[in-house]
């Protein structure tokens, strides 16, 4: 479905702002969720209400990755229509005042049955949050725990490099200890394999390929 005729079939997210030109989204997002998510950003764009309805969603997405039932109610399509409206209104309750494009939005999912999206949504409208900030995540993972000295001067030699462009990076760093040793460093949608685990594969395939 194109963004125009998203609009067209979710009017609660597109009325009133035919007379204003479009505010423009920092990143084009693709699929259901991402047209969901634009939709939602260009509205509260033209309110001057992209943090409220921020940190409604967050509060939402933490609610949401909490509870199982509401999870499996979310996902279940066989749910009648009218249990499913009361339950958009008891999720929206918990969260306390929402903003009205917050409400709207999980109206215009259950509206066109695409409830089952929701937690895409919210993690697509998130990314086009960061980069209104003009955020970019670097991710270090590491066998054993970086210390903070560690993972500033990572940030700070990257922050240098092209590969930053100026942005706040937004730095975290995961465990994971089959890499062995060295680090993989995810900046963006690029990767730099400094694992000792990258390293040895890379090694078997140079002797596989040599056979």
């Amino acid at each position: 479905m194109a963004l125009n005729r998203l609009t067209t079939a979710v009017p609660k997210l597109a009325r009133g702002y035919a007379a204003a030109a479009a505010p423009k989204p920092p990143v084009t997002l693709f699929g259901i969720d991402g047209r969901y998510a634009t939709a939602l950003y260009t509205a509260a764009a033209r309110q001057n209400a992209l943090e409220a309805v921020e940190r409604d969603l967050s509060q939402l997405q933490t609610l949401i990755s909490k509870d199982k039932a509401v999870q499996s109610f979310l996902e279940n399509p066989t749910v009648a229509g009218k249990a499913k409206v009361e339950g958009i209104s008891a999720l929206l309750n918990k969260a306390g005042k929402v903003n009205p494009l917050t409400k709207n939005l999980f109206e215009a999912l259950n509206e066109n049955s695409r409830l089952d999206q929701t937690a895409k949504v919210l993690s697509a409208y998130a990314e086009l949050m960061s980069a209104h900030r003009n955020e970019l995540s670097l991710t270090v993972t590491s066998a054993k725990e970086l210390d903070k000295a560690t993972l500033n001067k990572i940030a700070d030699s990257l922050q240098k490099s092209k590969l930053a462009e100026g942005k706040k990076l937004l730095v975290s760093n995961k465990v994971k200890p089959d890499i062995l040793g060295g680090i993989l460093v995810e900046i963006g949608d690029k990767s730099i394999d400094l694992t000792v685990s990258g390293k040895v594969a890379k090694l078997n395939k140079l002797v596989t390929d040599s056979i």
